[in-house]
């Protein structure tokens, strides 16, 4: 028994070895885990692992959305004393997330490229956040500045929020009106993510584009799906529920 838990330990470690070569981590990373196996991987899965997963995110727009139902205004308080008290790109960051969130996209858009000047310029979450708040702010050129920020994001981190930063693309090339290529980037990431919101935005968008048999169609699999979510899920995944059947009831 003892070898079988040196061994799960050991592999335990390979995998998240494998996980930091894929991505682009520190070789150092590679000494941590093979030296310390079981420490090391509990060390790993915490600094790296966790805050780049899909789990995290959802636990986190969840804590968020409630204390935002509590107070909507706390995160933004708090954002903007941040700022008044120490006005670091960092709390630049987390003020422009808080706009953003607050629905003052345009104001969102400055704080964004006035932390793109900082040392923060080649952060993913910046240039992500950059690009969501451009296409919420809408304008002339919303679609090619975040198409402009997606690459970016791409040639920097080409592994973060792979999922969103898929949808992200396919609502900037809608909005650049780049129309053909808009549909073909919301069926890949349909296609390689299957997420919620991929189908949300993808009904959104047909029906936009006046296609209301595909709007429906797409609407039908993902309340297919809504039917064997668990009460967590269907939590989670209010928002865009409502954003899909919206657009399909017109």
């Amino acid at each position: 028994m003892p070898f079988l838990g040196l061994g799960l330990h050991v592999l335990i470690a390979l995998f998240f070895a494998v996980h930091a070569m894929r991505h682009g981590k520190q070789m150092y990373w590679l000494l941590i885990l093979f030296s310390f196996p079981l420490l090391g991987s509990i060390v790993y899965f915490v600094v790296e692992y966790l805050p780049a997963s899909r789990m995290q995110r959802t636990a986190g727009k969840v804590a968020n959305a409630a204390i935002g139902f509590i107070d909507p205004e706390r995160e933004y308080r708090a954002a903007a004393e941040a700022y008044d008290l120490a006005p670091t790109a960092q709390n630049k960051l987390r003020l422009a997330r808080a706009a953003l969130d607050r629905g003052q996209a345009a104001d969102a858009v400055g704080h964004y490229r006035d932390a793109l000047k900082g040392p923060l310029a080649s952060d993913p979450e910046l240039q992500f956040g950059l690009a969501s708040a451009l296409l919420a702010a809408g304008g002339a050129t919303a679609g090619r500045d975040a198409l402009q920020a997606l690459h970016t994001l791409r040639s920097t981190r080409d592994d973060y929020r792979k999922d969103e930063v898929a949808v992200l693309t396919a609502r900037a090339l809608a909005a650049d009106n780049q129309q053909a290529e808009a549909r073909q980037a919301f069926e890949d990431a349909l296609g390689r993510y299957n997420t919620v919101e991929a189908r949300a935005r993808y009904i959104a968008w047909l029906a936009q584009q006046g296609d209301t048999a595909g709007a429906q169609r797409q609407w039908d699999e993902l309340q297919q799906a809504a039917r064997h979510w668990n009460s967590h899920a269907r939590s989670v995944n209010r928002e865009w529920m409502r954003l899909a059947g919206d657009a399909v009831r017109g």
